[in-house]
């Protein structure tokens, strides 16, 4: 049976891979952003690589909840919804003034919070139940702190925790997973033989950085049937930069 997937932030980075990764095996994956030209080259590729028209791209602004609300009819319209995954996020651009310091919080926020708990609201009433997935993307910043993004993201940890316990009942599992220092997108394109490249390196225990398919492949695992009994967790994938405490 087809599994119907959703992946924001899709086109790009660790959701194109997270797309990637969900069609391969086997479902039907919308994959939501802002730019129109980026998702449609993605969905393209994946299904030039994997043979079928397994991507289909949606433009939406996920911080706005009334493009949100426009968009959720096309996303469901061919019937309920398996597995969700909220990986819009970024960082947001810093001032010196206090007005722009509250900017760039208020930035930060909307960008890594508000694009997951809009998107999940408007999607949770055609969720499968049971067997429904919400897989949100956090950071290892939440676990070390990182100024306005950290915070963003312990927020994010905080709300799938509580998500998690409301609609365990009916059967929908609730997580999150916290990539490291995952190198290989666009964003680290032409610095990666600098100096702070290699710091980021050397205070992972694991003495390399991350990929991307090594983060697709745990979000697939807490998406899959057979996570059944896993919810309200953030999963580390980040080389062991932050170890689990008893």
């Amino acid at each position: 049976m087809t599994r119907s997937c959703i992946v924001t932030g899709g086109g790009t980075g660790l959701g194109r891979a997270i797309a990637h990764r969900l069609a391969t095996d086997g479902g039907a994956v919308a994959i939501v952003g802002r730019t129109e030209a980026t998702l449609r080259e993605a969905a393209a590729e994946i299904n030039n690589d994997l043979g079928r028209e397994a991507v289909t791209p949606y433009v939406a602004d996920l911080r706005d909840p009334g493009e949100v609300e426009s968009l959720v009819p096309h996303l469901v319209a061919r019937g309920g919804v398996d597995v969700l995954v909220t990986n819009a996020g970024g960082t947001a651009a810093a001032g010196d003034s206090l007005a722009d310091v509250a900017q760039q919080w208020l930035n930060t926020y909307r960008l890594n919070v508000l694009t997951a708990v809009l998107i999940t609201e408007a999607v949770l009433p055609h969720l499968s139940r049971p067997g429904g997935r919400i897989v949100a993307m956090s950071s290892v910043s939440a676990l070390k702190g990182a100024g306005s993004y950290g915070a963003a993201k312990a927020a994010l940890n905080n709300w799938v925790t509580d998500l998690a316990r409301e609609v365990a009942a009916d059967g929908i599992t609730v997580n999150a997973v916290a990539p490291g220092f995952v190198p290989d997108t666009g964003f680290w394109d032409g610095k990666r033989e600098t100096e702070f490249f290699a710091s980021r390196v050397d205070i992972i225990p694991a003495g390399r950085p991350g990929t991307p398919a090594e983060v697709a492949e745990a979000v697939a695992y807490l998406a899959s049937p057979d996570a059944g009994f896993t919810t309200g967790q953030v999963l580390g994938v980040h080389g062991g930069t932050v170890l689990a405490r008893s």
